[in-house]
């Protein structure tokens, strides 16, 4: 028996880096079924096939989690396939960089719409089917130790991201006596393949700086997908309920 052995989860963003190795463990913890959506339909569905062959029930659907509707929408075809979402991961991301003064009102806007009001909207549907069906379930928002501040060519995204903390705050407050339990993983520098495209695009990085990266962290190694990932497994469990 695994963690989350019968449990229907659906990983926004769950296609690539974090969010699909939140999937992938997920569906090696015996998860029932596993619901993923992004941006990358080649990617989504190489995902899918992944995760059927571990053994779950799989499913992708393109999306843009900035858009309200088609956040909402995603939740409702997880719905109509698997019959109920247990378990909601918002992991989509935009970490693009910006300063206070450089930033532009599309930049910022952009942020906002992936890193904030996506999630609010995949929540709101999330919660909706958990308390119309008087059923318990979990929800792990991924957020960002930069929430408390942050490097300065970050502020659009630590704008974004706190403003997720107090949405995730809020939520698990509201509905506590649903028996749903909202949580909020403020991880760090993290190993992924979105990473190295933005350290390369935006800080000049070539081949070896995630060697040069670990050499100055104090663990000696950035944030790994699969460490994270278990860690997000436990969340949704009913092993952290008490």
């Amino acid at each position: 028996m695994g963690l989350l052995t019968g449990k229907v989860v659906m990983v926004v963003g769950g296609t690539v880096g974090l969010g699909g190795g939140i999937a992938r463990a997920a569906a090696q913890a015996g998860a029932e079924a596993v619901f993923v959506t992004g941006r990358r339909r080649d990617r989504g569905e190489a995902t899918a096939a992944e995760l059927t062959a571990l053994g779950a029930q799989a499913a992708y659907v393109e999306g843009n989690v900035a858009d309200p509707a088609e956040a909402k929408e995603a939740v409702a075809e997880a719905i109509s396939r698997f019959g109920r979402v247990d378990c909601l991961v918002n992991a989509a991301g935009l970490t693009t960089r910006g300063t206070l003064l450089d930033t532009t009102p599309e930049l910022f806007d952009e942020h906002i719409a992936i890193n904030l009001r996506g999630p609010f909207f995949t929540m709101q549907a999330a919660v909706a089917d958990m308390v119309g069906r008087g059923a318990p379930g979990t929800i792990v928002n991924v957020i960002t130790m930069s929430a408390h501040g942050g490097q300065p060519y970050l502020a659009p995204y630590v704008a974004s991201k706190a403003g997720l903390v107090g949405l995730t705050k809020n939520a698990a407050y509201a509905h506590r006596w649903d028996k749903i339990r909202i949580n909020g993983l403020n991880i760090g520098w993290t190993e992924t393949e979105g990473e190295d495209a933005i350290q390369r695009q935006f800080h000049g990085a070539g081949d070896g700086w995630i060697e040069q990266a670990n050499a100055g962290l104090p663990m000696g190694k950035l944030g790994q997908v699969d460490e994270i990932a278990d860690f997000v497994v436990f969340l949704l469990s009913d092993g952290a309920a008490s």
